[in-house]
């Protein structure tokens, strides 16, 4: 046996990944069956860290099994790696903290959390145990926040250059303390200093292993007209490299922030929340756009022209009563969507919790206006949630070159999961008269411990918070 064969493995379950958005305009309830490809019982070889071949388990090549390393999965789900697009890592010990809605909940206890990174030993210890979150819950990849401090950037890159993980990620850009509501000793010192940072880190770590920059504004309202252009210089500047970067922000969350963005950017002439960032040269591709709930017609079409990602995220969005996504809209405008889980407004890290409130939450937006007819109502299908949180979101991100998917090539972060995880999921699942049935019932049901193992170029992912 060679040595290059003793890299291959076999990862033996039933194998779903997607080509494309499984949904069917028109035809609620439905997917199409040419956007997904299912194999039960199916074979996933690796070979390197890096996918070469998937299917069903009686097609697999005879010299894969013969001489691989055979991993048997079977009775479990195998999917791609969960791709976050929208995650706080400055907020790990803020989660579920009650406080209304977003202004007043940031005030009281989000910024005090993530001043806490000033100190590089908790910064290095809660970045390891976010990290440990996201691949017990399946999370491969992920858009993340961190905070001002360039040094906890610095860890949570280095953290996630140790463990092989495939990042998107950049310094918390503010400078404005909104009205007095950010402590000034968390603002960025001066913007000249601020794109010193970035520009050390971007040449630090972008594109260092797997690790992509996002310039990272945390929104307009805590950023100065010169800041938002600043952050747009670098992107545009970027654009004209052969390393462009990524651009993250929050954007139209909820009412109170929409308006009082109109009011401070009065003088920009803004046409709407989403044109102050526009105007400042930061809407493009690699954009990720939190929430995006109170957005109209004329930005979707802005955000789908200039292929921007936009991140729902329901648990964040019921717990601090900000909006219903109208994710409908958002796919008929051709908008890049992904599903997030904005840790800490969001309540879980696990990506199966996020379908289970996405599903809600599509479902009561699809209430309104009353007048709509009952054939007219939208749902969101298993399939469709499973394609979000996995394609979908590496098409979001622009990554689906490298992730998402089982296509041959692409790098071997995926996830098992077990139908069997709890009783209640075990019985459920038992009683299910289709694969969608049962696939619905993993994506109402899980959580994280339904994942029996992450995988990380097609190694186990281990712990190492202690």
């Amino acid at each position: 046996m060679t040595g290059r064969r003793r890299r291959t493995k076999v990862f033996l379950g039933t194998v779903l990944h997607f080509t494309g958005d499984p949904w069917v305009p028109g035809h609620e309830g439905e997917d199409d069956p040419d956007a997904y490809h299912l194999y039960d019982p199916g074979a996933l070889v690796v070979r390197d860290g890096v996918v070469v071949w998937s299917g069903h388990l009686h097609e697999c090549p005879r010299d894969f099994t013969d001489d691989g390393h055979v991993v048997d999965h079977r009775g479990c789900l195998i999917v791609p790696g969960f791709v976050d697009p929208h995650i706080h890592s400055g907020q790990v010990d803020a989660i579920a903290s009650p406080g209304g809605q977003l202004l007043p909940w940031l005030r009281d206890y989000m910024y005090p959390a993530e001043m806490r990174f000033s100190d590089p030993d908790y910064a290095r210890d809660a970045i390891a145990f976010f990290f440990d979150r996201l691949l017990e819950s399946g999370t491969t990849t992920a858009c993340v926040f961190t905070t001002t401090h360039p040094q906890a950037t610095d860890a949570f890159f280095a953290e996630a250059h140790l463990r092989r993980l495939r990042m998107v990620s950049g310094k918390l850009l503010m400078d404005d303390d909104n009205g007095g509501t950010v402590p000034k000793e968390y603002l960025d010192r001066s913007v000249e200093e601020a794109e010193e940072e970035c520009r050390r880190l971007i040449g630090k770590w972008h594109h260092t292993g797997r690790l992509r920059y996002a310039v990272s504004p945390r929104f307009a309202l805590t950023s100065t007209v010169a800041a938002l252009r600043m952050a747009g210089d670098l992107y545009q500047e970027s654009r004209q490299t052969g390393r462009p970067l990524w651009v993250q922000s929050h954007l139209a969350e909820n009412l109170d922030e929409v308006r009082r963005a109109m009011e401070k950017f009065r003088d920009l002439d803004p046409r709407s929340y989403l044109d102050v960032y526009n105007k400042c040269g930061l809407v493009g591709p690699r954009n990720m756009w939190g929430h995006a709930v109170w957005i109209d017609d004329a930005d979707r079409a802005l955000l789908a022209d200039s292929r921007a990602g936009v991140a729902f995220n329901p648990t964040s969005n019921l717990f601090l009563g900000s909006g219903l996504f109208d994710l409908d809209r958002a796919r008929h405008a051709e908008v890049r969507v992904a599903l997030g889980t904005d840790v800490g407004g969001g309540t879980s890290y696990s990506m199966l919790q996020t379908m289970n409130e996405a599903y809600k939450v599509v479902a009561l937006a699809n209430t309104y206006p009353e007048h709509l007819e009952e054939k007219d109502r939208k749902t969101l299908t298993a399939l469709r949630a499973f394609y979000l949180a996995t394609l979908g979101g590496a098409r979001a991100l622009h990554l689906d070159r490298h992730i998402g998917s089982f296509h041959p090539g692409r790098e071997a972060d995926f996830v098992v999961l077990d139908w069997a995880a709890t009783a209640l999921l075990k019985r459920r699942t038992e009683a299910a008269r289709t694969f969608r049935e049962r696939l619905f019932a993993l994506a109402t049901l899980g959580d994280d411990r339904a994942v029996k193992q992450t995988y990380v170029l097609g190694e186990p992912a281990r712990p190492r918070h202690q």
